[in-house]
């Protein structure tokens, strides 16, 4: 394992990779990836996520405009409102400069925001942001094509939050983000349950690929951003 941060390591199997886009934050700071607590207020996660409980006209998540294999991601699009978009912008704002601090980079356009609900039994596989992997006859990745190079950073915001034992429609369980080449000095592969209100920011190459474990119940809701930067 590579030590990549005071406390995450990567594993053997990605050191052996062809990644174009390589690239690894700081290795001082603790973690390589940033978690903003408190990015959206308890009641502006519920009034966005009401309102995407409420929307009846979500539709399948696709690739590049053709439908995507359920066994490969399973999950809806929801649009945001006028009125929650800016507020998303805002919140965005206030802490931009800190990420870019973080990752040593200046951001510059970033894409749409994919609100996306993940329902019980919905989950999206192992995955990088902006390359597609590449498989040798018996099916093990052997590297990555990169597709979307203008993604340089994505940023996940979550609107509900992870408990075992959900009762209300706050929280949902299952539905764990992992980082499918990241693990601990124990070699526990990294994972994240964050709570309501809380930014998830990493790099989007291969080294942070990673996959939505499947939903067991509840309604899991994100905001999901890419960004490109100046490096």
């Amino acid at each position: 394992m590579l030590q990549i941060s005071n406390y995450v390591y990567a594993r053997n199997e990605l050191l052996e990779l062809d990644i174009p886009t390589k690239r690894f934050p700081n290795p001082y700071h603790d973690f390589p990836y940033m978690v903003i607590e408190g990015v959206l207020s308890p009641s502006e996660c519920r009034a966005i996520t009401s309102a995407a409980m409420e929307d009846d006209e979500s539709v399948s998540a696709e690739l590049r405009g053709r439908s995507l294999d359920t066994a490969i991601r399973k999950t809806d699009i929801h649009t945001l409102s006028p009125q929650h978009r800016a507020i998303y912008d805002k919140r965005y704002s206030a802490v931009k400069a800190e990420i870019e601090e973080f990752f040593a980079l200046s951001l510059s356009s970033s894409t749409d925001v994919q609100v996306l609900g993940y329902e019980s039994g919905s989950f999206y596989l192992r995955h990088s942001d902006d390359s597609s992997e590449l498989r040798d006859p018996q099916g093990k990745t052997i590297g990555f094509r990169t597709v979307a190079s203008e993604r340089k950073l994505t940023t996940v915001l979550f609107t509900t939050s992870y408990t075992p034992n959900p009762t209300d429609s706050d929280h949902f369980s299952g539905g764990e983000l992992l980082f499918n080449y990241l693990c601990d000095i124990h070699g526990n592969t990294i994972t994240l349950r964050p709570e309501a209100g809380d930014m998830v920011v990493f790099l989007s190459n291969p080294c942070f690929s990673h996959e939505v474990l499947p939903v067991h119940k509840g309604f899991r809701l994100s905001l999901v951003q890419w960004h490109n930067a100046l490096t």
